[in-house]
């Protein structure tokens, strides 16, 4: 970039140009000063924010910015090519103001990666959301092996990260450090985003209920890089002031940031945005978010739901996750039948590749099949294909014969209808209900049928298949 070019996109970014829509005056006086550097060596380009404005380092890796009075911390977006600033696997990316007094106080030290990162992997965990001992134990036992045997089969040196899309907890702060040790068993460093769980409540607004949360992870909203994948983790969960309520909205501070920030991400690049209510029908503003990725390839990130549901927006293409907790850790799937798990993403330059991982199963489980009797020497066979989107396609094989494609329609998960419904059940959390989801298909079969297999072939061309014997 030009430097008169470079000057002027710097002053609007920090608030120096009046614009329609423009962050208040930042009146606070204090100059915070820092340098990016790796092995001595300034890093040039570096973007730095306290939340409202956003600056970049110069060519020695300095930067200056004067902070907002309401701003807590000072973070970077850490740039490609660098290992992330971790602490036992919990980021740390970002520096609180009261703590930067001396010279080097607002100075961040980076590792380079020995390797290029336009390839790596990362993981999403939805909703660990613990709440006691027991669902901490099950956290420990269930969860983090499952992970780790993910780690060990990428092998030694390979570039991976984990993302939680909120409920990292269940109204239970201090459980955030039970997290913090499973994070660290995982062995690979892993970012926060908060949930309606992770808040203070009864402290205030909005403005008070991340305060725990930001003692223990820094910024609720920011960005980091890898190769040619920019990440952003945002709060779309707005506290209305009274215990446990709340509803989905990204504020207008984030979304001036967020265009700030973009604006330095070349238009090329992968987007993956992480935040912890689903966009697509959760967020009362997101006719406000939509225009600001478009026109890029944008994958978002979710959670909350605890099911699993893959929608497509225009540019943007939203993953809900199914949750690690299941229902609550009441058994082993969520309200739709998807099995307790997480989703897995590898990025290859600017695309990027996934399948849902179920805990404790092989990576190729990705179905499950049912069959019913029905009346005149039929069964109804049923398939639950969780991580299902339109680009997928099913055949289905009767004794030896293909008969074509299974019809997909809305409907109930059997084994989740049996085992979540009623308020006696699940057992210890009776509020836990089925629910009825898009990803089922049917089929109608001779009562007689000895085999059915099932073929569903994702978006990549990777066929998965199941068998149902009677």
């Amino acid at each position: 970039m030009q430097r008169r070019k470079f000057i002027q996109h710097t002053a609007w970014l920090t608030g120096g140009l009046m614009m329609a829509g423009s962050l208040p005056a930042i009146t606070t006086g204090k100059k915070i000063k820092g340098r990016v550097s790796a092995k001595g060596y300034g890093i040039k380009s570096v973007v730095v924010s306290d939340g409202y404005s956003v600056v970049v380092t110069d060519s020695n890796g300095k930067y200056e910015l004067e902070p907002h009075p309401d701003a807590t911390t000072i973070f970077i977006s850490t740039p490609a090519g660098y290992e992330f600033l971790q602490e036992k696997g919990v980021a740390s990316h970002y520096k609180f103001i009261e703590n930067i007094k001396g010279k080097k106080d607002g100075d961040f030290t980076l590792t380079p990666l020995d390797k290029n990162d336009n390839d790596h992997s990362f993981v999403i965990w939805a909703d660990p959301q613990v709440k006691n001992a027991s669902d901490v134990e099950k956290m420990m036992k269930q969860s983090v092996p499952d992970v780790q045997k993910w780690v060990t089969a990428a092998g030694s040196g390979a570039l991976l990260h984990g993302i939680t899309v909120g409920d990292i907890v269940w109204d239970e702060l201090h459980l955030f450090q039970d997290y913090n040790k499973a994070v660290e068993q995982m062995g690979v460093p892993f970012f926060q985003c908060i949930g309606n769980h992770d808040m203070d409540y009864n402290k205030g607004g909005d403005e008070k209920s991340d305060d725990t949360f930001q003692k223990t992870y820094g910024p609720t909203y920011y960005s980091f890089n890898r190769g040619k994948a920019h990440y952003i983790v945002m709060d779309d969960v707005r506290y209305l002031g009274k215990d446990r309520e709340y509803d989905g909205h990204i504020s207008q501070q984030q979304l001036d940031w967020l265009q700030k920030d973009l604006s330095f991400v070349p238009k090329e690049n992968l987007v993956i945005l992480c935040v912890h209510i689903p966009v697509h029908n959760g967020i009362k503003n997101n006719k406000e978010l939509y225009p600001l990725l478009a026109g890029r390839n944008v994958h978002i990130m979710s959670g909350h739901t605890h099911y699993h549901r893959n929608v497509i927006t225009d540019n943007v293409y939203e993953h809900n996750h199914g949750t690690v907790c299941g229902a609550w850790w009441t058994g082993a799937i969520c309200g739709d039948g998807t099995p307790c798990g997480y989703g897995v993403y590898n990025v290859k330059g600017n695309q990027l590749e996934w399948r849902y991982q179920s805990t404790g199963e092989d990576p190729n489980h990705q179905m499950k099949i049912f069959a019913e009797d029905k009346p005149d020497s039929q069964k109804e066979l049923l398939v639950n294909i969780w991580n299902h989107d339109d680009a997928w396609k099913t055949e289905y094989i009767v004794d030896g014969v293909s008969k074509g494609s299974l019809e997909q329609f809305t409907g109930f998960d059997p084994v989740a209808y049996k085992t979540l419904l009623g308020p006696d059940l699940p057992k210890p959390r009776g509020f836990a209900e089925p629910r009825k989801t898009e990803h089922m298909f049917k089929a109608m079969i001779p009562a007689t049928t000895k085999e059915v297999k099932v073929i569903a072939t994702d978006r990549f061309g990777k066929k998965f298949v199941e068998i149902y014997k009677a």
